[in-house]
């Protein structure tokens, strides 16, 4: 199997719905309130997209794809940091495992831009956090243009998210969630596209 085909196979899909179902949600789930707002703003959405969120913990990525429904979240890839994500063997196993996962620089999308084109013409939905690391304080910073670019270049619809309390469960430079059960919310927007001729800067 091609590195790139393991993104679409319906085996490897399988085995990870089993594993983001059966293991993390349930975990993240115990481990803070989670309130899921929006999904009904998803009810028309197929093929391809973009999903774009804030950025403040390692809970947001399982947060976001245990609360995506079945049809849109059992191929969504995710885009992780390659040198944190990528840089051993296990930790790379593991964020393909449950995330389905395709390196990312933290600058953006340079040099990978590459591969997340190939896997929207392969029609495989992306996760992406455009601020391009987490937030130290909980504010949300700048995005960068990648997440844009590729929307505009593609022609999919971006998937806007707003999370909620996050940072509050599991704050930067921890690696496992805190006492108690915090309130975490997950707010899907209105799936959005670029206008005829908008520009990168003018989308982002």
């Amino acid at each position: 199997m091609s590195s790139r085909s393991r993104y679409t196979s319906p085996v490897i899909a399988g085995a990870r719905f089993v594993a983001q179902h059966g293991l993390l949600k349930p975990f993240i789930w115990h481990k803070a309130d989670v309130t899921v707002l929006g999904a009904e703003r998803l009810d028309g959405m197929h093929g391809p997209y973009v999903a774009v969120s804030n950025h403040s913990s390692h809970l947001d990525a399982p947060l976001i794809i245990g609360a995506l429904p079945g049809k849109l979240g059992r191929y969504v890839a995710a885009g992780a940091a390659a040198d944190y994500f990528f840089d051993v063997w296990w930790r790379k196993g593991l964020t393909a495992l449950f995330f389905n996962a395709f390196p990312v620089d933290r600058s953006g999308l340079r040099g990978r831009r590459g591969l997340a084109t190939s896997l929207l013409d392969d029609g495989v939905p992306l996760l992406l956090f455009p601020e391009g690391t987490r937030s130290r304080t909980g504010e949300m910073g700048n995005f960068k243009p990648g997440a844009a670019a590729l929307c505009i270049s593609r022609d999919v619809p971006c998937l806007p998210i707003a999370l909620y309390g996050a940072s509050e469960a599991m704050p930067y430079g921890k690696t496992w969630p805190g006492k108690g059960k915090p309130p975490v919310y997950v707010n899907f927007g209105e799936p959005m596209r670029p206008d005829d001729g908008e520009s990168v800067m003018g989308f982002s």
